[in-house]
């Protein structure tokens, strides 16, 4: 028999799900890396800005094993879960739960078909409507291909690029949205929002990367997050559309994956299913196809008193 169990200390969590996220840590980059920067971030005193209390989940089989882990940790409305693969009456039982605690399900984002199928339970429970908005892939760096390199260089970002690269994260998102004619909100929401403190914290950690010109023009922004588990993850990659098609982006991407591969880490990597461009890019790179996620969002529904919300 499967059961859940929740957690609100990123610190618990790891200890019972560690050895799982270990396991494959390609797949669980994202859970691995938001709780092992959550758990640096409470060591600061760093609060949480939504109205739900963090959370993490486990999965249990019937010999007690761990089977599948979740977390709500997005501080971005509507704090869309993100679920790892489980099995199908997990997801089941997890909305069921939610729905028991009165907890709005918001939306989902991660492994397909978890996702789905505690989005179909969540649909039944209440008579809303959740519906994907975008389809994801997680990619691993295999053989590197380092191409070639436009004039300039890759340089750390230092404190005076913070405004920049806080235009460029929005941007980043803005026009991956209108590219996959999406509205706003209805993007993969762990980095959708950046705040200047954030900002302020990937910048002194070494977290965002720069490509500047011979004339000193930045032109392009590369971020990553740093190895959890030996897996480097890269994102956002963004270059200004007036500066796209002089190869800044696949070289940037290519040296920021050469200095982890150097560390010793593994690199995986997002992309939108609907950018072909940046698909063939990364497979031109040395990245191959890992497995396909998606994010679904709740349209509406009815909450656990029988009170509509939109």
């Amino acid at each position: 028999m499967l059961s859940l169990e929740f957690f609100g200390d990123p610190v618990d969590f790891l200890r019972v799900a560690g050895a799982y996220l270990a396991a494959d840590p390609v797949v669980g980059t994202v859970v691995a890396g938001v709780t092992r920067r959550m758990v640096e971030e409470a060591r600061e005193g760093v609060s949480f800005p939504a109205p739900y209390r963090p959370w993490w989940l486990t999965v249990r089989g019937e010999g007690g094993q761990v089977v599948g882990v979740g977390m709500r940790t997005s501080p971005v409305a509507p704090y869309p879960m993100f679920l790892l693969p489980m099995p199908d009456a997990a997801a089941v039982a997890l909305a069921e739960a939610l729905h028991a605690r009165g907890e709005r399900l918001g939306g989902l984002n991660g492994a397909r078909p978890a996702v789905d199928r505690a989005a179909e339970a969540w649909a039944a429970l209440t008579g809303g409507r959740v519906r994907p908005v975008q389809h994801t892939r997680l990619f691993e760096l295999a053989d590197l291909v380092v191409p070639s390199a436009p004039p300039g260089r890759l340089r750390p970002a230092r404190p005076d690029d913070l405004a920049l690269a806080l235009d460029w994260f929005g941007r980043f998102h803005a026009e991956t949205d209108e590219q996959s004619e999406r509205g706003p909100g209805e993007r993969s929401l762990e980095t959708a929002t950046e705040s200047e403190e954030e900002m302020r914290r990937r910048i002194a950690q070494g977290r965002v990367w720069l490509w500047e010109t011979p004339s000193g023009e930045r032109v392009h922004l590369t971020g990553a997050n740093p190895p959890a588990y030996g897996v480097a993850r890269i994102g956002p990659v963004f270059t200004p559309r007036p500066q796209r098609g002089r190869g800044y982006a696949g070289a940037a991407v290519a040296a920021v994956a050469r200095g982890f591969v150097d560390q010793g880490a593994r690199v995986a990597l997002f992309t939108d299913q609907a950018n072909p461009t940046s698909n063939d890019l990364y497979r031109r790179l040395g990245f191959r196809a890992v497995v396909d996620m998606a994010l679904l969002l709740e349209e509406s529904a009815r909450d656990p008193r029988g009170e509509a919300v939109s």
